[in-house]
């Protein structure tokens, strides 16, 4: 697949308003994952290095149910959806209620939620469990890189 030569953007959009979080940290957070999930890209031959725009929005569980429903005739709602032009939702509410399961701060679930979502367009795959092992490692290590680059 050929490399993108132009500068990429990634826009972080906070489209729900009942979950606090920090949304600075999450748009530091996402920008430093960026290039690690591009590099992954070229790796794997994902479509993220080639796409112009990224665009990660915060959704609230009513917006991220309908679009479940709707995009993938499911029910309820869910963590991540990434959609392959480069749109993808984080669900606030749900990044709340697993947050402390992880011990993750809300930011730092949501942040763990878009590196999926980019690792998605990078090329990985979560639906056999071998893969997602490899997807869901790969998202641990490049959150925990990412927070280094933000301190």
């Amino acid at each position: 697949m050929p490399r993108r030569t132009g500068p990429q953007q990634l826009l972080v959009a906070s489209r729900q308003r009942k979950v606090a979080y920090d949304h600075a940290l999450l748009e530091t957070l996402l920008r430093a994952a960026l290039p690690m999930c591009r590099k992954v890209a070229e790796e794997l031959g994902g479509r993220l290095a080639n796409l112009p725009l990224i665009e990660c929005s915060v959704v609230g569980r009513r917006g991220m149910a309908r679009i479940h429903r709707v995009f993938l005739g499911i029910p309820g709602a869910t963590d991540v959806i990434t959609f392959p032009y480069g749109e993808i939702l984080v669900c606030a509410p749900v990044a709340a209620e697993r947050a402390p399961e992880f011990r993750h701060s809300v930011t730092a679930e949501l942040a763990l939620y878009g590196i999926h979502g980019l690792l998605h367009l990078a090329g990985h795959d979560d639906l056999d469990p071998a893969c997602a092992r490899r997807m869901f490692s790969a998202q641990n290590r490049i959150l925990r890189n990412a927070f280094r680059q933000a301190r």
